[in-house]
């Protein structure tokens, strides 16, 4: 029992570094500060609904995936990393990415892009889901799969607060932090490709 525990606490923080439901929460404020409760609350729940569906889709079948179509962690870091720059540089310029500006179903955009897809279920994600669910066959996914579940709900929880944060710190304080994701996520969006050509680059020599 008490070896149960253990892997699901190491399980839990793995997941939690890596998914970081405080900085998404941030991130989450940035990208949807100008809508309504309302439309943030769908667009959370959309989020992670599909955030949960990939991890679980990957525990399940990733190694069969990735094989199917011939692609690697490596590649999925490389293609996130661009995508994370491409939205972190129109943040800090001050606009909203046009990767997820467009009219009509908004917010359904912006749940599959940049929210559930690469920002939550990014190549780090994915790679700890596979991990885990692979080393420890049934009983592994199954441990997975719950643990994500409850850090879904989590951040959910969290994406929900972020509106009364955002209602504290009016227009301004949300064009700040704005900027302020916006380079975080062109960091991060830089560091996920060096990553993947890092480790790309490693298996050629």
């Amino acid at each position: 029992m008490s070896d149960l525990y253990a892997q699901l606490i190491s399980v839990f923080l793995g997941f939690f570094a890596i998914m970081n439901p405080l900085a998404n929460t941030a991130a989450f404020a940035a990208l949807v500060g100008d809508k309504s409760k309302a439309e943030q609350v769908k667009i959370a729940a959309k989020a992670l609904i599909i955030t949960f569906f990939v991890i679980l889709s990957f525990s399940l079948l990733g190694k069969a995936i990735f094989h199917l179509f011939g692609i690697t962690i490596d590649a999925l870091r490389i293609t996130g990393g661009i995508l994370v720059f491409i939205v972190g540089y129109h943040m800090l310029s001050g606009y909203g990415s046009k990767l997820h500006s467009a009219e009509g179903d908004d917010e359904t955009d912006l749940a599959v892009s940049p929210l559930a897809v690469p920002l939550l279920a990014g190549p780090g994600t994915i790679a700890t889901a596979m991990n885990y669910s692979a080393s420890g066959g049934v009983a592994g996914i199954l441990i997975t799969v719950s643990v994500f579940a409850v850090l879904c709900l989590i951040t959910f929880i969290c994406f929900i607060f972020s509106a009364k944060i955002l209602a504290v710190i009016g227009q301004s304080g949300l064009s700040i932090v704005t900027r302020l994701m916006g380079l975080i996520l062109a960091v991060i969006g830089t560091q996920m490709f060096i990553s993947g050509v890092a480790a790309f680059v490693s298996t050629m020599s």
